[in-house]
This record gives C-alpha cells, structure tokens and sequence, in this order.
C-alpha cells in the first residue's frame, strides 16, 4: 500500500509515524509546502509547545472546542489527553502540568518535540518532501490523508475543488483585539487576573488572565472571546463593543457593598482600591469614572459611587479592529464535518481520502486544545488505515 500524507505539521507527521507502526511495509510520503516539516509546531507555545492540556477544568468540551466539540468527545473515546501523554511519555519525552492545566515537555523547548517526530519518521523510513506545492491530488497512490492545516482562503486547500466538497469559509480564530484608547496603551504591560470579557448584544464571553497591550487588550481571557465569536467578529468586520468586568466576575451589588466598606474606612481613593489592580490601572479606571485622585472615599456621593460600580463592573471600550496572535494562529473553518465520516475520519463519498488536523472544521481555544485535535485526528486516521 503507498499513501500521501499532504501536509507536514503536527497531524500529518502524528499519521505517518502511527502509521508505520501499525503497518511496516506501507510506503509512506509527507509533502510539505515549507522548506521544513513542523515549521508552526516548533515555535507554538512561545517556542515551549503547549503539547495538551488536562482538561480538569473543562466542564463541557464545547467550552475547548467552539467547532467540532461533538466529534472530539467521540474521537476522545479512543484517543485523547491521557493517550497522548502516555504516547509521549513512552517517547522518552518527560512532561509537566501546569497550574492551568496545561501540559509542556519539561524541557521547555518545542524542538524536543520536533525532533521525536522527526526521528521517528527517519528510522521509519518514511519519506518527507519538502518544498513540494500540491496543485491536484496525487496519483498513483492507494490512500490519500489531507493535513494541510488552517488556511485564511479557501484557495489553500484548492486541490480539492475537484471533490466538491462543502467547505466552511475559514475565518481567523485566535487573535488579540485592538482597542484606540491612550490611556489603556500607557498601561502596556499590566496583567489582571481573573478578568470576564464580552461583546455587547451577545452571549460571547471569555474569562481567565487579561493582558493590556499597547494596542489594546491580549491574553487568554481575550483569545478564548475570540475564538467563541470568530465568526461573529469576522460577520461585523472586527468592529463591536466590549464589555469588561475588571472584578473577577463579581456582580454590581458585591462591588458596591466593596466601595461602601471602602467609603466606611474613610481613606484616599487612591490609597485603599482592589489589591488585583495594580496603582496605574486603578488610577486609569478612577479617570474613566470622572473621579478626582485627591477625594477620599466617604466624601463620594451616590453618583460617583455608581459610575465607579459600572466601570468596574461593565466597562466598555470599543473594538477597532484584530490583531493576529502571531505564534498560534488558528483558523475557523475547513472541511465540513458533514463530509467526513465521524469514525473513520475519511470522506464519506470517497473513502480512500482522510483528513486530520486544523484543515477539518474544528479548532479550540488556546491552552494545548489544538495540538490535542492534531494528536487524536492524526491518529484516528493512521489507525483506521490501517484496519482497512
């Protein structure tokens, strides 16, 4: 048997090497497009590879994976975040979690990653072309896995036109949000805790540590909202209204009854504040609320009391635009899951084509929830070939 594996990323290379184990005399090939295989792979995770995450605080898989969660949790069935660690673990590659439950090789280096992979494709005698551009599907092969990844057109998978595939029109996913304020860029820099971030006229939300930029606002908080609106962002040209709870989720009532405790003590606003909000950023908000730095707490009347409630609680700022997350980006979009065959990971009208990884309509918040679909994709193909 000789099968194509287009596309040398984490899905493609995790296929083959699967592959070979189960089958020693299939001829295997990996096209990439790159001067190298797993070029997005050695610098994901800041260069750490954020390889996959425990899930421990997932409470429905939808909540990692806006699209494809319901075929994830059937694919998890046969290999997921315990499987994949193991798989590594056997590799000799020793892994640690983190308090977010995100999972890294200890080494902290992504090319210990890489270069498992690549051993293992070298002493399985699998054959990787590089710089190889696939206009029209190859010939003479017997099975055929498209791995291509996420492309932002649909022209990057445009050796498929041929199949008349649905395919969903892929969309950016994670990216950080630019917001026109001069005084949030001067904060550049800060870090807040525990922010709730979402559009307003919309049930989009994301929660989790919040970065401000001197563009405007990054972080996890603000990638996971981009990844649960990617659609709808894109639908609204990236313009729309933020809504931004700076205390850890608490309600307008729980932060007025703060203030008041506040109010009681008698000290300067600028000296008694939330101890999760650095001087500068408290300061900042005290300006959004029209609130003097010289006042003192009990000397504030009700009105001042509620516009500082309201900034603390549902601060608003305005969307301009996306910023790509360079190192991590991840595209909404790809082959329609009603293509594919949910047990197999083959194309349902033909069953000789598979595909794996981000070229499917599937992709995760940040956190390791990628590389996850990529591992238990590539895998679920290479098995399944190998069944046949």
């Amino acid at each position: 048997m000789k099968v194509a594996i287009i596309g040398g990323g984490a899905a493609g290379c995790f296929c083959a090497v699967n592959l070979r184990r189960r089958m020693k005399d299939v001829d295997i090939t990996v096209f990439e497009r790159a001067n190298k295989p797993m070029a997005k792979l050695s610098i994901t995770g800041g260069g750490r590879c954020n390889l996959t995450n425990t899930f421990e605080d997932i409470g429905q898989m939808k909540e990692a994976y806006p699209r494809g969660f319901r075929l994830m949790e059937r694919l998890f069935r046969e290999f997921g975040p315990r499987e994949t660690m193991r798989w590594w673990e056997k590799e000799g590659v020793k892994l640690t979690v983190q308090e977010d439950s995100c999972v890294f090789p200890c080494s902290q280096d992504a090319m210990e990653i890489v270069g498992t992979l690549a051993r293992l494709m070298r002493e399985g005698g699998i054959e990787v072309r590089t710089r190889c551009k696939i206009d029209t599907l190859p010939e003479d092969y017997d099975r055929i896995v498209v791995t291509t990844g996420g492309s932002p057109r649909k022209a990057g998978i445009s050796f498929l036109e041929p199949l008349e595939l649905k395919v969903v029109e892929p969309v950016p996913s994670l990216f950080a949000l630019n917001i026109e304020d001069k005084g949030l860029h001067e904060l550049s820099g800060t870090v807040v805790e525990d922010v709730k971030i979402g559009i307003a006229g919309s049930k989009f939300e994301g929660r989790g540590i919040l970065l401000i930029t001197h563009f405007g606002m990054s972080g996890p908080a603000v990638l996971r909202l981009s990844s649960y609106a990617a659609r709808h962002l894109a639908e609204q040209g990236y313009k729309a209204t933020l809504n931004v709870n700076w205390m850890r989720g608490a309600n307008e009532e729980e932060v007025r009854e703060r203030l008041r405790q506040y109010a009681r003590e008698g000290k300067m606003v600028t000296n008694e504040h939330p101890r999760h909000l650095t001087a500068r950023h408290w300061q900042y908000l005290l300006h959004r609320a029209g609130i003097a730095e010289s006042q003192r707490w009990n000397a504030l009347n009700q009105k001042e009391m509620n516009r500082l409630t309201s900034v603390l609680t549902a601060d608003t700022y305005p969307m301009t635009g996306r910023c790509a997350h360079k190192a991590e980006f991840v595209t909404c979009g790809g082959i329609a899951l009603s293509e594919i065959n949910s047990k197999t990971l083959a194309l349902k009208r033909f069953p000789n084509i598979y595909a794996a990884g981000e070229v499917l309509d599937i992709d995760a918040i940040t956190g390791g929830f990628n590389l996850q679909a990529a591992w238990t994709t590539g895998y679920i193909v290479a098995k399944n070939i190998s069944q046949q």
